[in-house]
């Protein structure tokens, strides 16, 4: 199964972003979960998608004051209250799993972080939902919730692009792949160095895509890119090659597994 993240550029309408990436061949989407980037009215998302007959892999939480997880003040209360309602959502909506950002290194870990944790696993757990935290700048405070958090709700959503530009000499996979629940797959290249199509950067997938066929993970090949140095192209013309390659990830997947 292959799906894309949904909000890759291009000014149309949500429902015919949807009926374009079906089109293309895609089986499922990755929901951005706000307002912001333009998206308007998010929760229409999930009935247009599958009007469109895409699954819905999981939603991606905002990441505006994510900092503020740890922070003792208002706005941290306000970030740790969207994600927890970001939960219900997900149930409401009966999409499996949800994306979060950690802070990053410059905001460390600390008792309210944990308590915060705390609160959003109860949350997961209760309604039946996956919390999988993202990989980006923020090493000491993903490896500090996954090594203290034990729910079978809070896993790991593997960005391949930030794990090989913030920490390429960790093996994040051979860490945490046991905890798997979502993949965001994209190349290097471009003017921001991320959110390429596969194979268009320096990332070596056939090395990567080995990597995740060996952590057992049973869930969609993934792809995050977004449109910022593919903008000669129609939204149709990107979202064809995009499938193009989802397509030879996937199989490059299987013959590992």
């Amino acid at each position: 199964m292959v799906t894309i993240y949904d909000w890759f550029g291009y000014e149309v309408s949500m429902k015919e972003r949807y009926e374009l990436i079906k089109e293309a061949g895609f089986d499922g989407v990755l929901l951005w979960w706000s307002e912001h980037f333009g998206r308007g009215d998010y929760r229409s998302g999930p009935q247009l998608a599958r009007e469109a007959g895409l699954i819905i892999e999981n939603i991606h939480a905002p990441i505006h004051n994510e900092h503020d997880l740890w922070t003792d003040n208002l706005n941290g209360e306000s970030v740790t209250n969207r994600y927890l309602q970001c939960i219900v959502d997900c149930n409401a909506y009966e999409i499996p799993t949800m994306v979060v950002h950690l802070p990053s290194e410059d905001h460390p870990y600390n008792t309210l972080g944990v308590e915060r944790v705390k609160r959003i696993t109860e949350q997961a757990e209760q309604f039946n939902v996956n919390v999988a935290f993202e990989n980006l700048r923020n090493f000491t405070n993903l490896s500090q919730v996954l090594d203290q958090v034990d729910s079978k709700r809070i896993g790991f959503c593997y960005d391949c692009g930030h794990h090989y530009r913030y920490y390429p000499s960790k093996d994040l996979l051979s860490m945490y792949g046991s905890r798997l629940m979502a993949v965001h797959l994209h190349d290097d290249n471009g003017s921001w160095e991320q959110h390429g199509l596969p194979f268009d950067g320096s990332i070596d997938w056939s090395t990567t895509m080995n990597q995740i066929a060996g952590t057992g993970y049973t869930g969609a090949t993934a792809l995050e890119p977004m449109n910022w140095d593919y903008e000669e192209l129609s939204i149709r013309a990107f979202l064809e090659k995009a499938f193009v390659k989802a397509k030879q990830l996937e199989e490059l997947r299987l013959s590992n597994s």
